[in-house]
């Protein structure tokens, strides 16, 4: 869609191309937080200079231009108490006003560099990811809480102290040299994938896709996999992307209402991207087994590769996530393996693996592990039951499409519990 200076255009602007613009300005600044500050600073004066004189020529490198202005206006207004106002000051005055080089240095994409700058090991694993997602992919911290499962408060205390401790130990914002990329390569495949999950089922809004974050995950992934071609892993987190993204116009029907895997017209599937995606996926587990990306890819190519919904190798699905259970332990993973056992043995073998979940705790906050719940409780016609774990999940859902789902289901099992 074209670019417009209306405040919806605008808006639209700054949702995707936010990530890429900070992280040139970050590199130019060397300072986060005066990068971030900049950033709004500039956008904001967009908003009110194109809604009354048009669009640049060039709207990014005006935001960048303007930014850095605004953040030597900062600096300068800082007085002397800060030791570093002069060095920031000559990085933003030396800098370009233009378009970022994308083909400079190892990396050959801006944002890519960033993130692997953002991942030092010198961080713990979830601040790295989770300060990469925040500062230079976009994503909100309501956004990063869901992915990890945690408190919005929570994680903006600890994207505080990451960004303290950056300070604190003047830890350079620099792309590690090429020898050093792989120890990164955990922690930048990790904000790829997760901002791929938020394009793929939005927490919030009316929309349930971010066609831009599915686009700019696959994006990095791609330029990963050119980057490591031996690696095994970046192959097997596009395919798996690739082959999940290809369902993407088959989940929405006409009135943007969700549409379950089972009931997807399957003729609406990218086969083309399915293809690409299962040439990867293959790759991969023909060279890592068991690398978790790669068997995430394996589960995505079995319902890629099924006719119909009632085709697909439950059992097969069942013992993949298994095996991943079983490298990278987690309440989700396991929920998964539930929700495939309950399609292989029926639901009441599911919903005895779901219970053990609920009752250690970890997911009581997770609204999919209610639907799960409720849906098999649906499908052992235990209405009552059903309905009170799909109001559970009505509480914890975020997005519009999926809430009117729920919503739906409930008032089935409403109706069902007054019929009885």
């Amino acid at each position: 869609m074209p670019m417009d200076n209306t405040a919806e255009g605008i808006e639209r602007f700054y949702r995707e191309e936010f990530g890429r613009i900070l992280a040139t300005l970050i590199r130019v600044l060397g300072d986060f937080d005066l990068a971030e500050d900049a950033a709004q600073d500039a956008f904001a004066s967009a908003v009110e200079q194109w809604h009354r004189d048009g669009l640049p020529e060039n709207p990014r490198a005006w935001i960048i231009g303007v930014a850095r202005h605004k953040a030597i206006d900062r600096l300068r207004k800082q007085g002397r108490f800060n030791d570093r106002r002069e060095e920031l000051i000559r990085m933003a005055e030396s800098g370009s006003d233009g378009e970022e080089n994308d083909t400079a240095g190892a990396l050959p994409d801006e944002r890519l560099r960033l993130i692997f700058t953002c991942c030092h090991p010198a961080l713990a694993d979830e601040a790295r990811v989770a300060l990469s997602l925040r500062t230079l992919c976009g994503l909100t911290t309501e956004e990063i809480a869901r992915a990890f499962l945690t408190a919005p408060t929570t994680m903006a205390q600890r994207l505080v102290r990451a960004k303290r401790k950056i300070r604190a130990a003047r830890i350079p914002y620099e792309v590690p040299s090429a020898e050093l990329l792989a120890e990164r390569l955990d922690a930048v495949m990790a904000v790829i994938y997760l901002v791929f999950n938020e394009g793929y089922g939005a927490s919030s809004g009316e929309r349930l896709v971010r066609t831009d974050l599915c686009a700019e995950a696959i994006r990095l992934a791609r330029i990963l996999v050119a980057l490591m071609p031996t690696e095994a892993e970046p192959r097997g987190l596009l395919a798996m992307m690739l082959l999940h993204d290809a369902r993407r116009d088959a989940r929405i029907d006409e009135r943007g209402e969700l549409v379950l895997l089972e009931e997807q017209d399957r003729s609406l599937w990218d086969r083309a991207q399915i293809a690409e995606g299962l040439t990867h996926s293959e790759a991969a587990i023909n060279a890592d087994a068991y690398g978790p990306y790669a068997i995430q890819s394996a589960i995505a190519a079995v319902h890629s590769r099924a006719k119909s919904a009632a085709a697909t190798d439950w059992r097969a699905i069942a013992d993949l996530y298994r095996r991943l259970n079983a490298i990278r332990p987690s309440p989700v993973i396991e929920l998964n393996r539930a929700v495939a056992v309950a399609m292989a043995d029926g639901p009441a073998a599911g919903l005895e693996l779901i219970d053990a979940i609920a009752a250690s705790g970890e997911l009581r906050d997770y609204y999919l592990m209610w639907s799960a719940r409720a849906d098999l409780l649906r499908r052992l016609e235990r209405w009552s039951e059903a309905a009170e774990s799909y109001r559970a999940a009505l509480t914890r859902v975020g997005s519009a499409p999926e809430r009117r789902f729920l919503r739906r289901r409930l008032e089935e099992m409403s109706s069902k519990v007054r019929a009885s």
